[in-house]
């Protein structure tokens, strides 16, 4: 049997998606996701809640189309993958970070601190009717750690 790296979260957005390019050129968006957990505390019936926080990359044209949309405080559906980036320091000793890479977002409910910017769903907006994934080109077949630019 084969392997299967899936990934599927519900949560809200810690900050503004970052768009860079690459030294090349190609689109790379990364965004911060927590999702929660609550239960009740058998011993004190007190709620508790646990927060986990999430590094999400998108690339290419679907990275580009989402910048404006992919807020703080936005609720989004991801599906992805994991994937593990190693790369060395500027202190010499290794680093390693563990992301999900995003196939697909869908927006859930509206933002937090919407103002007046539209939302994906809005009228006024270019990607009325169409999902995120949509606006996905894959990231460049070679890519190394000196086209991260972060």
């Amino acid at each position: 049997m084969g392997s299967v790296n899936k990934v599927f979260l519900l949560g809200r957005l810690g900050q503004d998606m970052e768009l860079r390019s690459t030294p090349n050129g190609d689109a790379v968006g990364n965004v911060s996701m927590a999702t929660s957990e609550t239960w009740k505390d058998k011993n004190t019936g007190d709620r508790k809640e646990k927060t986990e926080w999430h590094r999400l990359v998108i690339w290419g044209r679907r990275a580009e189309g989402l910048e404006k949309y992919l807020l703080k405080g936005t609720q989004i559906y991801v599906e992805g993958r994991l994937q593990t980036r190693q790369w060395e320091a500027k202190d010499g000793g290794k680093r390693s970070t563990t992301e999900i890479r995003v196939d697909s977002i869908e927006f859930v409910g509206g933002s937090r601190d919407s103002g007046d910017r539209p939302a994906p769903n809005d009228t006024t907006s270019d990607y009325q009717g169409q999902s995120a994934s949509q606006f996905d080109t894959d990231p460049p077949k070679e890519l190394t750690e000196d086209d991260i630019p972060f």
